[in-house]
Protein backbone atom coordinates (compact mmCIF):
# COMPACT_ATOMS: atom_id res chain seq x y z
CA UNK A 1 0.00 0.00 0.00
CA UNK A 2 1.29 3.41 -1.03
CA UNK A 3 0.95 6.04 1.52
CA UNK A 4 0.39 9.71 -0.36
CA UNK A 5 1.51 12.79 1.88
CA UNK A 6 -1.14 14.89 3.18
CA UNK A 7 0.77 17.68 1.48
CA UNK A 8 0.28 15.75 -2.39
CA UNK A 9 -3.10 14.38 -1.36
CA UNK A 10 -4.63 18.09 -0.84
CA UNK A 11 -2.69 18.89 -4.09
CA UNK A 12 -4.64 16.30 -5.81
CA UNK A 13 -7.96 16.69 -4.28
CA UNK A 14 -7.96 20.71 -5.19
CA UNK A 15 -6.75 20.33 -8.75
CA UNK A 16 -9.22 17.44 -9.61
CA UNK A 17 -11.93 20.00 -7.79
CA UNK A 18 -10.63 22.94 -10.10
CA UNK A 19 -11.03 20.94 -12.92
CA UNK A 20 -14.26 19.55 -12.28
CA UNK A 21 -15.94 22.91 -11.18
CA UNK A 22 -14.29 24.87 -14.17
CA UNK A 23 -15.68 22.20 -16.50
CA UNK A 24 -18.85 23.48 -18.53
CA UNK A 25 -20.36 19.83 -18.53
CA UNK A 26 -20.41 20.29 -14.10
CA UNK A 27 -22.62 23.42 -14.25
CA UNK A 28 -24.32 24.90 -17.39
CA UNK A 29 -23.97 28.47 -17.78
CA UNK A 30 -26.21 30.30 -15.24
CA UNK A 31 -27.07 33.35 -17.15
CA UNK A 32 -28.42 31.40 -20.33
CA UNK A 33 -31.62 32.25 -22.12
CA UNK A 34 -32.82 30.23 -24.79
CA UNK A 35 -34.52 32.45 -27.62
CA UNK A 36 -38.27 33.24 -27.32
CA UNK A 37 -39.27 30.47 -29.84
CA UNK A 38 -36.94 27.88 -28.29
CA UNK A 39 -38.53 28.97 -24.35
CA UNK A 40 -42.17 27.81 -26.14
CA UNK A 41 -40.73 24.99 -27.38
CA UNK A 42 -39.03 24.02 -23.67
CA UNK A 43 -42.58 25.14 -21.70
CA UNK A 44 -44.16 22.65 -24.39
CA UNK A 45 -42.08 19.79 -23.83
CA UNK A 46 -41.90 20.03 -20.00
CA UNK A 47 -45.96 20.44 -19.70
CA UNK A 48 -46.84 17.64 -22.10
CA UNK A 49 -43.87 15.48 -22.34
CA UNK A 50 -42.32 15.55 -18.11
CA UNK A 51 -46.27 16.32 -17.34
CA UNK A 52 -47.33 12.56 -18.72
CA UNK A 53 -45.16 11.36 -15.58
CA UNK A 54 -45.01 14.77 -12.87
CA UNK A 55 -48.58 15.76 -13.67
CA UNK A 56 -49.78 18.25 -16.40
CA UNK A 57 -49.48 20.51 -13.76
CA UNK A 58 -46.24 19.40 -12.23
CA UNK A 59 -47.61 18.70 -9.11
CA UNK A 60 -47.17 14.85 -9.33
CA UNK A 61 -48.20 11.77 -10.98
CA UNK A 62 -46.03 8.84 -11.28
CA UNK A 63 -42.96 11.00 -10.69
CA UNK A 64 -42.85 13.14 -7.87
CA UNK A 65 -43.97 16.67 -8.25
CA UNK A 66 -41.76 19.79 -9.97
CA UNK A 67 -43.11 22.35 -8.20
CA UNK A 68 -41.09 25.47 -5.96
CA UNK A 69 -42.20 23.83 -2.84
CA UNK A 70 -41.64 20.16 -3.78
CA UNK A 71 -37.65 21.59 -4.65
CA UNK A 72 -36.87 23.89 -2.67
CA UNK A 73 -34.34 21.38 -0.81
CA UNK A 74 -32.87 19.65 -3.36
CA UNK A 75 -29.91 20.50 -4.96
CA UNK A 76 -29.42 22.62 -8.81
CA UNK A 77 -26.48 20.17 -9.19
CA UNK A 78 -28.43 16.96 -8.55
CA UNK A 79 -31.74 18.37 -10.14
CA UNK A 80 -29.82 19.07 -13.20
CA UNK A 81 -27.84 15.66 -13.68
CA UNK A 82 -31.08 14.03 -13.10
CA UNK A 83 -32.98 16.06 -16.06
CA UNK A 84 -29.49 16.04 -18.52
CA UNK A 85 -28.18 12.23 -17.61
CA UNK A 86 -31.88 10.79 -16.35
CA UNK A 87 -31.69 8.44 -13.09
CA UNK A 88 -30.87 4.63 -14.09
CA UNK A 89 -32.94 1.90 -12.60
CA UNK A 90 -36.12 4.21 -12.48
CA UNK A 91 -38.57 5.43 -15.37
CA UNK A 92 -36.71 8.73 -15.55
CA UNK A 93 -35.31 8.85 -19.02
CA UNK A 94 -32.31 11.25 -20.22
CA UNK A 95 -33.14 14.22 -22.00
CA UNK A 96 -29.35 15.24 -23.18
CA UNK A 97 -30.03 13.65 -26.55
CA UNK A 98 -33.11 16.31 -26.95
CA UNK A 99 -31.76 19.54 -25.12
CA UNK A 100 -28.61 20.87 -24.50
CA UNK A 101 -26.66 21.20 -20.70
CA UNK A 102 -27.76 24.86 -20.81
CA UNK A 103 -31.21 24.41 -21.82
CA UNK A 104 -31.45 21.58 -19.33
CA UNK A 105 -30.09 24.65 -16.62
CA UNK A 106 -32.55 26.55 -17.45
CA UNK A 107 -35.74 24.29 -17.17
CA UNK A 108 -34.19 23.81 -13.88
CA UNK A 109 -34.55 26.79 -12.86
CA UNK A 110 -37.61 28.01 -13.97
CA UNK A 111 -38.93 25.00 -12.57
CA UNK A 112 -37.22 25.90 -9.00
CA UNK A 113 -39.41 29.71 -9.53
CA UNK A 114 -42.29 28.10 -10.93
CA UNK A 115 -42.71 26.59 -14.34
CA UNK A 116 -44.61 29.28 -16.87
CA UNK A 117 -47.93 27.97 -18.27
CA UNK A 118 -47.77 26.35 -21.55
CA UNK A 119 -48.80 29.29 -24.36
CA UNK A 120 -48.58 31.44 -21.37
CA UNK A 121 -46.64 34.28 -20.92
CA UNK A 122 -42.97 33.85 -21.12
CA UNK A 123 -40.58 34.45 -18.58
CA UNK A 124 -38.56 37.67 -18.38
CA UNK A 125 -34.82 37.65 -18.90
CA UNK A 126 -32.72 39.38 -16.17
CA UNK A 127 -30.91 42.63 -16.66
CA UNK A 128 -27.47 41.48 -18.04
CA UNK A 129 -28.29 38.23 -19.30
CA UNK A 130 -28.12 37.13 -22.72
CA UNK A 131 -30.58 35.55 -25.31
CA UNK A 132 -29.38 33.33 -27.55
Amino acid sequence: MRVISSTNGLVAVAAGLFVALSSKSVLAEEGFVPTPERIKELVHMVRQDCGSCHGLTLKGGLGPALTPDALQDKPYEGLLATLYRGRPGTPMPPFMGILTEEESSWIVRQLMAGFPEDGGPLPVAAPGVRVR
